[in-house]
């Protein structure tokens, strides 16, 4: 199963690291990443398994939106299939 999770706001020291950390100790693993700087602002989107998580989905989504307002940014988890849905053309 895969998800798609999206980081937006302003750049700091550290986002990337917070967000790989938390992954990391949840057996999620990342699939592809692309992020981007924009003056301040900070874009990060990620294809991510979440087959082997240790935590169910909704709490994976809930505790990576409590890192994102920990450090600063909007953190959203979704499952590829509603992503794909969402942003059909």
């Amino acid at each position: 199963m895969k998800g798609i999770i999206t980081v937006l706001g302003k750049d700091s020291v550290g986002i990337i690291a917070k967000v790989c950390t938390y992954l990391a100790e949840h057996q999620v693993n990342i699939l592809d990443i692309s992020q981007t700087i924009v003056q301040d602002y900070f874009n990060m989107m990620m294809i991510v398994d979440i087959s082997g998580a240790t935590q169910p989905f909704e709490n994976l989504v809930e505790e990576l939106q409590q890192v994102g307002e920990a450090i600063g940014v909007e953190i959203k988890l979704q499952h590829e299939d509603i992503f794909n849905i969402m942003h059909r053309i």
